[in-house]
């Protein structure tokens, strides 16, 4: 068995809380849209937007406010109020604004691998929030890399991990989502550790791959370094 020399993280809602401030926002823009539909029609219609959009916006608040906006456009058939958007605008300003919250376990975990292990912290999302959360975090000097990406592929993690290190079948994976941080970099070769958050958006879902020899579920971070350890000395 290859012995595990690069570690890429995950950062929202591997990290730091983040999916969250989603859902409250959510709720809010439901508030909003009352007068003209449900909820349940709403997160429907706000789901389709943000599917279509992510090929143009890609992921993070400002592709979400967007969406919201379209949304309202498309549920109030183009009469929604200024005041509306305005509400909605307010809203992403405020996700933008919102302090750090590390979740459990995340420094620990990270300060005992770093002496033993390149660490890559790979996410996605709008390049400017991205830096500014991890600058608030405090965590960005123990990280051997940063990579901001627009997509987390199996060809991405083949990227990054040779560039980092010894190539993917040298490398781990850790974050919340099946979709992005387990399947994509177990088809790249990689180990892939699902580190469960309990919100998950729905466009990250995915099959989890149990039977794969190279899959493996946690239940919080701090579980993360004992895990290396055992794959390392097999």
């Amino acid at each position: 068995m290859d012995r595990i020399t690069t570690i890429g993280f995950d950062a929202d809602d591997t990290l730091w809380h983040n999916e969250r401030f989603f859902r409250l926002t959510q709720d809010h823009f439901a508030g909003l849209l009352a007068d003209y539909t449900d909820r349940d029609t709403l997160m429907v219609r706000l789901l389709e937007a943000e599917k279509r959009n992510l090929v143009r916006y890609g992921y993070g608040i400002k592709g979400f406010v967007l969406s919201m906006i379209e949304t309202a456009v498309e549920i109030t058939d183009q009469r929604v109020p200024a005041s509306v958007i305005a509400e909605i605008l307010a809203a992403g300003q405020e996700m933008l604004r919102h302090p750090i919250e590390l979740l459990p376990h995340a420094e620990d975990s990270i300060r005992a691998l770093a002496p033993s292990h390149r660490l890559v912290l790979i996410t996605k999302g709008d390049l400017l929030d991205q830096e500014r959360k991890l600058a608030q975090s405090g965590l960005g000097d123990l990280f051997d890399a940063i990579e901001i990406v627009s997509e987390k592929t199996p060809e991405t993690y083949a990227r990054i991990f040779t560039r980092h290190g010894e190539g993917p079948e040298s490398a781990l994976m850790a974050g919340n989502s099946m979709r992005s941080d387990v399947v994509a970099p177990i088809i790249a070769g990689a180990w892939g550790v699902h580190v469960p958050h309990g919100l998950e958006w729905a466009i990250e879902q995915a099959e989890t791959p149990f039977d794969h020899d190279r899959f493996r579920a946690l239940r919080h971070l701090g579980e993360l370094p004992e895990l290396v350890g055992w794959i390392d000395g097999c």
